[in-house]
C-alpha cells in the first residue's frame, strides 16, 4: 500500500484528526510516532516474512499497520478507541490481509483478551510454517501487563518488537544490584533475549510525551523457558520476593512462603544453594532466582 497511510507526519495527523473531529484521549496513552524513518525501523526490526501472523496492539492511524501488512501473511491489529478504529479503517479496509479488532487487548490486567488470542490462533493454523510475532507502538499503560501476560502463554510470540517507555525498557534490561532491577527484569530475562534497538526522544511523537521511549526487541528462548517448570508459580514467586526490595532475602522468603514452609525449611533451602539469607533479592542473577524458586517449589511439593 502506498499513499496517505504511510504519511503519519504531524501535519497529516492534525489534518486527518481535524477532519474526523477527533480529540486525543490522553488517558489511553495515545502518542503517535511522526518520524517515518522510525516507523519503518519498527517494521524492519520485526523480521517479518510471508508466513508470519503479526499482532499489533494500538492501531492508531494505521501507518505501521500498512507497513507490516506488506511483509506478513496477516496483521491482526487491535484498537480500543472507537474514533481511531474508524479513522484507521478508512486506510486499511482495502488491505485483504489486515484484520481489525475494536477491542481492549486485555480482558483485565492479568488476562489477555481471549477473542484476540482466538483470532491469532485462527490464522496460525492456516499453514504449517506460520509463525506468530508482535510488532507495535504500544500505549504506555498497557505495555507491561501485555508483555508479561504474553510470556505466560504456552506459545508466546516468537519475536516481540515494541515501542515502550524508556523507563520500562530500562527495567526489563536491568542488571542485578541496580535500581531498575526487579521482578519484571527476572521474569523476562529468564525466558528471553532482550535488545534495545533505538532510544527515541519525546519530539518524535505527537502529542509529545514527557519521557523518552525505546524500541525493544524481545526474543523468547525455548531452552530458557523449558527450565521453568511452573511459569505461574515462578511469576508469582518473583513478584512476592520483590514486595519489599530493601529487606534481606531470608525475610522476603519467609513472607513469600508463610504457612507453606517453616523457618527451618527456608534456612535449609538457603544453605543448599549456598546463600546466607543476608543478601537482598536484587543481588541475585536471574538464573539464581529461578533456581531458588524451583528449589522452594519442590520443597512445597508442587
Amino acid at each position: 500500500m502506498t499513499g496517505s497511510a504511510y504519511h503519519q507526519t504531524l501535519s497529516f495527523l492534525k489534518q486527518r484528526f481535524a477532519e474526523a473531529g477527533i480529540d486525543l484521549h490522553k488517558k489511553l496513552g495515545q502518542n503517535f510516532l511522526i518520524d517515518l524513518n522510525l516507523v519503518r525501523l519498527i517494521a524492519d526490526s520485526a523480521e517479518l516474512g510471508p508466513e508470519d501472523v503479526v499482532l499489533e496492539v494500538g492501531t492508531g492511524a494505521g501507518s505501521l499497520t500498512a507497513m507490516l501488512a506488506e511483509r506478513a501473511a496477516v496483521v491482526i491489529t487491535v484498537e480500543i478507541d472507537e474514533d481511531l478504529y474508524q479513522l484507521a479503517s478508512e486506510h486499511l479496509r482495502q488491505l485483504p490481509n489486515v484484520v481489525m479488532l475494536h477491542a481492549d487487548a486485555l480482558a483485565r490486567k492479568s488476562l489477555l483478551n481471549p477473542d484476540m488470542l482466538a483470532e491469532v490462533e485462527k490464522h496460525l493454523v492456516q499453514g504449517p510454517n506460520r509463525r506468530w510475532k508482535l510488532a507495535a507502538n504500544l500505549p504506555y499503560q498497557i505495555a507491561m501487563p501485555l508483555l508479561s501476560n504474553l510470556l505466560a502463554l504456552d506459545r508466546p510470540p516468537e519475536l516481540m518488537t515494541v515501542t515502550i517507555q524508556k523507563e520500562l525498557a530500562d527495567r526489563i534490561t536491568a542488571q542485578p544490584s541496580t535500581k531498575d532491577y526487579g521482578a519484571l527484569s527476572i521474569w523476562i530475562q529468564t525466558q528471553c533475549e532482550v535488545e534495545v534497538v533505538r532510544v527515541m526522544p519525546p519530539e518524535v511523537f505527537w502529542p509529545r510525551p514527557k519521557v523518552s521511549s525505546a524500541i525493544l526487541r524481545i526474543r523468547p528462548d525455548s531452552t530458557k523457558r523449558e527450565q521453568i517448570s511452573d511459569r505461574e508459580f515462578f511469576h508469582q514467586f518473583v513478584r512476592d520476593i520483590f514486595q519489599h526490595r530493601r529487606k534481606f532475602l531470608r525475610s522476603e522468603l519467609l513472607g513469600a512462603v508463610k504457612e507453606r514452609l517453616d523457618k527451618s525449611e527456608v534456612d535449609a533451602v538457603l544453605a543448599e544453594l549456598g546463600l546466607s539469607g543476608q543478601e537482598r533479592a536484587e543481588a541475585l542473577r536471574p538464573e539464581q532466582m529461578l533456581l531458588l524458586a524451583e528449589t522452594i517449589r519442590r520443597r512445597m511439593g508442587r
